[in-house]
């Protein structure tokens, strides 16, 4: 009954409601829980990521290097960024939407988006590595804003958020959410739950 979980993604993108959502999910059914996160790089579109540790043997709310059960990255190249925390067997659930640095537009490296959806299928391999069609997921909720949510129902149908489950999420989401958002979240949820997205 625990699990490491780390969120990650760029500014913008939701990782800390993401984290807070996770967390609540977890007080829900009575675990304890403790959180870290990274916000001042959010108003700079920068790396924004947040540890999630769920169950008694979370002393510190830092997950350790190979240590964390799962990432959940809004980003594929938040997903590389994270994976030096991922565990032997550990899972990736991605978006496959890259956003794009300033600096690759501005003359700096280019972002080689088939090579690092390449890089972690190496490493992390297919039966542990779940990528979300982005793209085809805001298409059907009309909206990118809930690729978030999306993407923590899809790391709950995969397994990767230990006892979390669906039914707790949902949970979580109509005690956080603003109301005007509940129903847009609770879909998004169910689109990260069907196998169609992923």
């Amino acid at each position: 009954m625990s699990a490491n979980v780390i969120l990650a993604g760029v500014g913008g993108q939701g990782a800390v409601l993401a984290s807070k959502l996770l967390a609540r999910a977890a007080m829900g059914r009575g675990l304890p829980v403790k959180t870290a996160e990274t916000i001042g790089m959010a108003q700079r579109g920068g790396s924004v990521f947040s540890h999630v540790r769920i169950g008694a043997g979370a002393h510190s709310p830092l997950v350790g290097r190979g240590r964390a059960d799962a990432i959940v990255a809004f980003e594929p190249a938040e997903a590389v960024r994270q994976l030096p925390f991922l565990r032997p067997g550990g899972m990736v659930v991605t978006s496959d939407v890259p956003v794009v640095p300033v600096s690759a537009a501005t003359g700096g490296p280019a972002y080689d988006l088939p090579a690092i959806m390449s890089y972690l299928q190496e490493r992390v391999g297919e039966k542990d590595l779940v990528v979300v069609d982005a793209a085809a997921a805001a298409d059907a909720l009309g909206t990118a804003k809930a690729l978030n949510v999306v993407l923590l129902g899809a790391a709950a149908r995969a397994g990767a958020l230990g006892p979390v489950t669906m039914d707790d999420l949902a949970s979580a989401v109509h005690t956080l959410v603003k109301p005007a958002f509940v129903d847009l979240d609770l879909t998004a949820l169910q689109i990260g739950d069907s196998p169609q997205f992923t």
